[in-house]
């Protein structure tokens, strides 16, 4: 058991070292790259209502 906690207490040492060589990004490029993120999920939604619209439609043709 006390193994475990000596790892344990190892492990959140290296979470910390690690973290501090992380390069953040700047408030600018968050921002920036949230409104793509944004941007390309709305796009690649409308992309999927658009296709799932013309496919219920030929469904529909072809069962009607």
């Amino acid at each position: 058991m006390a193994g475990g906690v000596k790892s344990f207490g190892k492990f959140l040492q290296d979470v910390v070292r690690e973290m501090k060589r992380v390069s953040w990004p700047t408030r600018k490029e968050l921002t920036r790259y949230t409104w793509i993120v944004i941007g390309t999920v709305f796009f690649i939604s409308v992309f999927f209502a658009i296709v799932d619209l013309g496919i219920s439609s030929l469904v529909r043709a072809i069962l009607g």
